[in-house]
Formats: structure tokens, sequence, C-alpha cells
């Protein structure tokens, strides 16, 4: 492969360009019995503590608090995923051990807790669409139309789940959103992992495949 420096560096200005025009989304668009809430990963072993833990993931905390408490509001119901591995979990030969099942940092932060009722969704993957008891929930709930999407890591688990829901309603032939606000997303900065970069991208990635991008959710 031979990159383009130059090219590159316009693509991406191009792509900065198209995130920064995303509108706004307001929630009284969207009918309530047919739209869902889904927080990924806002668990203290990414926000607080641990191996994994991130300042920017911490830092992301109060947007998506506010949006959860605006979903509630509204009637809207909330699903968060958590991760909660086995202590033998093969994911751990590419990141180091964390958040395994029944220790704190596989714990949904406090600052959620309380403010509506949260169906928790264990996930020992990086994607949360795999999970037999989501699967369940996606066949006793089809009248779920509209998935709002908050949480981390925005190129990893954020991403995965999103795309993966969307080629799912695309095969089923069944028309859905999957909504994706930019303020209540976010990765981590890590060696070559940088979060700025990896943000940009991933978002990219999850539109063109369908996925709604939008500046935030009002």
């Amino acid at each position: 492969m031979v990159l383009d420096q130059k090219k590159a560096l316009d693509a991406l200005g191009e792509m900065k360009k198209f995130l920064e025009e995303r509108p706004q989304l307001d929630i009284n668009e969207l009918n309530p019995k047919e739209t869902v809430l889904v927080i990924v990963d806002m668990i203290n072993g990414f926000c607080k503590s641990g191996n994994l833990a991130s300042p920017r993931i911490n830092a992301l905390i109060p947007e998506t608090e506010r949006i959860l408490k605006l979903c509630s509001e509204k009637g809207i119901k909330a699903i968060a995923f958590a991760d909660s591995h086995s202590e033998d979990s093969p994911e751990f030969s590419s990141y180091p051990s964390h958040c395994v099942r029944g220790t704190w940092e596989s714990e949904v932060v406090d600052e959620l807790k309380g403010i509506t009722d949260i169906r928790i969704i264990n996930k020992n993957s990086t994607n949360g669409f795999l999970e037999e008891e989501f699967q369940n929930w996606l066949k006793d709930n089809p009248q779920i139309k509209n998935f709002i999407v908050v949480g981390d890591c925005t190129d990893i688990c954020v991403e995965q789940f999103s795309n993966t829901l969307k080629a799912y309603f695309n095969m089923k032939n069944i028309k859905a959103r999957v909504i994706v606000p930019i303020s209540a997303v976010e990765t981590y900065d890590l060696g070559y992992h940088y979060a700025e970069l990896l943000n940009l991208v991933a978002l990219i990635i999850m539109a063109g495949n369908g996925v709604d991008i939008v500046k935030t959710i009002k």
C-alpha cells in the first residue's frame, strides 16, 4: 500500500468538515415507544480506575447523564452494556486484564444509577450485539426502530455494535435508525492509539454504513 500523505491530510479535512456540519437531533422527533437509549461501557473500569481507565472516558459521564435524564423524561427506556469478562477471557491477549465479572470495574458508574431503570446487559466481547441477552431483547421488542447509542469506545465497542445493528436491520429489510451523537461518544489515548484521529475515523466509518451521526441530542 502506498500512502499519499497530502491526499490523506486533505481527506481528514473533508471528514472533519462533514462531522462539524452534522445537525442536532431534537428528542421530540422520536416516538418514545419506538426508541431506546443504548449506553455502551460507561463503567468504572473504563471511567474511574483500572488498566483501561481513561480521563477522556471519565469526562463523558456528564453528557451521558444528561442524555439519560432527557430520555427518561420523555419515557424512552435505556439499556446499558457492561464489559464483564471471565478471568480467562481470550480478549486479554489483545488488551490488559480489565472489567472481570463480579468486580467493581464491571459496574456502571454511580452517576448513571438511580436516574431511571436501566436494563444491564453484561458482555464478554467488544460487540454487545452478539450477546444472547441482547438478541432475546431484540426479539421481544420488535416495536423499537430508533436506537440512540452513546458511550465508549467510539472506534471499538460503539462502532462494532452500531454497524452490526444497522447491518442486521438491513438484512431483515427493516427500516431502523441507529443514531450516534458525537457529543456522547469517546475513545482513549494510548501509544499510537490517537483518540482525536480515531474518533473522527470511526464516526466516518459508521456514517458510511448508514448510521445516523448527529452533533448532539437536545
